[in-house]
């Protein structure tokens, strides 16, 4: 089983893209999530992306800082760069966002 759950806090605000024509038309938010490791200062920075109304949902109400907690599952591939190396990838396919704060006044 594939699931993913994580809390943390936005990098930067969604990049939100459109591709295909017609009916394969959508939409696709991007963004990074810096989640704490427990027991330590640091943090791991997770890449997410979501499709149709979670793509519009990221693209309305996401921005840089805020604290979220997503819902989804891991996704893994590769493709081969300029210089002919094969680089791999990790993100998380998200399928829910959920608020963790209030929204600041």
């Amino acid at each position: 089983m594939n699931k993913v759950v994580l809390i943390g806090r936005l990098v930067a605000d969604p990049d939100v893209q459109e591709y295909g024509k017609g009916k394969n038309a959508g939409k696709l938010a991007r963004y990074r999530l810096a989640v704490d490791r427990a027991g330590s200062d640091e943090a791991d920075f997770i890449s997410c992306v979501t499709f149709g109304k979670g793509a519009d949902f990221a693209e309305d109400y996401l921005s840089k800082g805020m604290k979220m907690a997503i819902y989804g599952e891991i996704r893994t591939g590769s493709y081969e760069n300029k210089n002919g190396d094969t680089v791999y990838t990790t993100e998380v396919v998200v399928s829910q966002h959920e608020f963790c704060e209030s929204k600041k006044k």
